[in-house]
């Protein structure tokens, strides 16, 4: 058998002569649109621009820009604080960086995810695949129902070939390619003189696939866009939550979302349970940070579950995530007769790593100005430290986040809280305007540290803080419902699976070609041609060769005869 594929190679069709003589055969491998002839500009009028654009929107080119763009355009919205995400933070960077912000504001930086210029290249990306995809849809539909085209007139100019002569009849090689053919997954059928295959379709439909799962993706980042809701809440151990709109600290929906949407459920917070390494470079890491919880819907038996983090809890498509934890100490306040005015747990915010804390603690009703019996309010700045340290230095720090040496330290004020004037405030902070503060101590001491079990008197019999023994954990919870989560998963997954089709499956073409020569022996010729180059293709065609070439092998050489002049030369040394 005489290969020549490697010969072949060198003389794979190229430019216009090489697509004139492949012909139908080489047209058509791939579902991307056929290049036309530019339009002279002053033959363009109005449909000849919009034309234009719309070819140029649609073209894979393009596309990719502006996937590239709408990747691009995501980097502000991860290193610049969102009003959509922490407006609090949002406004943090503001007042720090007053300057860049008016910059900002312009560039809608603050709400990337929302501003026009984002928005623009979502909507011009959708257009640009719907745009881009049914053509082809429909032209790979077309290819599908059609038949693999005949083969071209001269298959020694394809990139793979080989031949060989035959003594087996040209039709019973034929059949032989095609059975052999159709058997390795080939479409093929009997076209003249050839046999004509094609495989690789899966490629094509991955590419398409690919192009679909970044349309639903795009449609399932719009849906969690407009339909999410996402809300916040603190919550003491032995507290409860319901899911309504006025249990939530924070709460902000897209702008298609209704409260009716909301899941209707509670949970009680049972207990918090968080452990820390003791020893090694990563002392203080959290080793167990979980949260045991009651939860049920109405009507319903109340059952038992424990949220991680990452390991949410799941309720009718409302996630409960645990995002945070810390320190509710209990404290009583008494006023000068020894009335209870207040006793409670007070959740304290952790400034750092070892959960050291600060917060406030507000008397707004049930106390009496000593002096003068009216009533006033009592407000109190917590300081606390899970383990303390700082002894003799004038200061205090925690130096690990467990309850190995608790204290905290009270400063204390008497007035006005200003929480009557109808103005939201900070539940953990205190508004000292219109407040006088209390002076502890023979040496005029403005805070006192406390241990658990201790009280700190209140000068001029104005009262007593007492830092009860209990101290509570408390932790913070995420309630979100995103209902395209799902749908980008599975695009995601459609995406990769498309990719990977797209990438590694290769369109390809085999003739089997059989015809009887001048002298009556067989010619059978085999060539392929593939979409791109690969050495996986003449590969295949050696092997569909030596398969074939076991049923019409090779035919034995004919013995050249001597020609005339050559039986004519007398032997060396014998001259005439």
């Amino acid at each position: 058998m005489n290969k020549a594929a490697s010969e072949a190679a060198s003389e794979s069709p190229t430019g216009a002569e090489g697509a004139h003589e492949l012909g139908e055969a080489g047209a058509q491998l791939s579902t991307a649109p056929r290049e036309e002839n530019a339009i002279g500009g002053p033959t363009l009028g109005v449909v000849g621009w919009i034309r234009w654009f719309w070819r140029q929107l649609t073209s894979m080119r393009v596309a990719l820009i502006l996937l590239f763009l709408l990747s691009l355009g995501a980097i502000p919205g991860s290193l610049i604080p969102q009003n959509s995400v922490d407006e609090l933070k949002a406004q943090a960077f503001k007042d720090a960086h007053e300057t860049l912000t008016p910059i900002y504001e312009k560039l809608q930086l603050f709400d990337v995810y929302g501003s026009v210029w984002f928005s623009a290249i979502y909507i011009l990306l959708f257009v640009s695949l719907i745009g881009c995809i049914v053509p082809r849809s429909w032209q790979f539909v077309g290819q599908l129902r059609g038949r693999p085209p005949g083969a071209p007139g001269r298959l020694t100019r394809l990139p793979a070939y080989t031949t060989w002569r035959s003594e087996t009849e040209p039709e019973q090689i034929r059949e032989a390619a095609l059975a052999l053919l159709k058997k390795r997954g080939f479409r093929a059928h009997v076209a003249g003189d050839a046999v004509a295959a094609e495989k690789g379709y899966l490629r094509e439909a991955g590419n398409l696939l690919f192009h679909i799962a970044l349309i639903v993706m795009l449609v399932a980042f719009a849906t969690g866009q407009l339909f999410k809701s996402e809300g916040g809440k603190l919550i003491v151990e032995g507290d409860a939550f319901s899911n309504t709109l006025t249990q939530y600290d924070d709460f902000k929906s897209g702008s298609l979302f209704s409260t009716d949407e909301l899941v209707p459920f509670s949970f009680d917070l049972d207990k918090f349970t968080g452990t820390y390494e003791r020893s090694g470079p990563q002392r203080g890491t959290p080793r167990t940070f979980e949260a045991a919880v009651t939860y049920g819907r109405p009507g319903e038996a109340q059952k038992k579950a424990v949220i991680r983090v990452n390991e949410p809890l799941n309720v009718d498509g409302s996630k409960v995530y645990l995002i945070a934890h810390g320190y509710a100490p209990v404290v009583t306040v008494k006023d000068g007769k020894g009335k209870v005015v207040f006793k409670g747990a007070v959740p304290l915010l952790p400034i750092d790593n070892n959960i050291t804390s600060t917060g406030a603690i507000k008397v707004m009703d049930g106390y009496r100005d000593p002096k003068t019996g009216k009533k006033t309010q009592l407000g109190f700045k917590a300081f606390f430290v899970p383990t303390f340290a700082g002894a003799g230095q004038g200061n205090m720090f925690s130096q690990f986040p467990a309850l190995d040496f608790p204290v905290m330290a009270v400063t204390g004020y008497t007035g006005d809280l200003r929480v009557d004037g109808g103005l939201p405030q900070n539940v953990y902070q205190l508004d000292t305007s219109k407040m006088k503060q209390f002076t502890v101590g023979e040496n005029g001491q403005v805070a006192q540290r406390l241990i658990p079990g201790e009280t700190m008197t209140l000068p001029g019999g104005a009262g007593s803080i007492t830092f009860e023994k209990e101290i509570k954990e408390w932790a913070s919870f995420q309630v979100s419902q995103q209902p395209g989560n799902g749908l980008a998963l599975a695009g995601a997954i459609a995406a990769i699976a498309g990719l990977a089709g797209s990438l590694f499956i290769q369109r390809r073409r085999i003739w089997v070609r059989a015809v009887r020569g001048a002298d009556g022996v067989t010619v059978v010729e085999m060539a392929g041609l593939g979409r791109s180059e690969s050495t996986r293709l003449p590969e295949e065609l050696g092997e569909l060769a030596l398969t074939l070439h076991a049923e019409a092998p090779t035919a034995p050489d004919t013995p050249e005869e001597p020609e005339a002049d050559e039986a004519a030369v007398p032997a060396e040394g014998h001259e005439k």
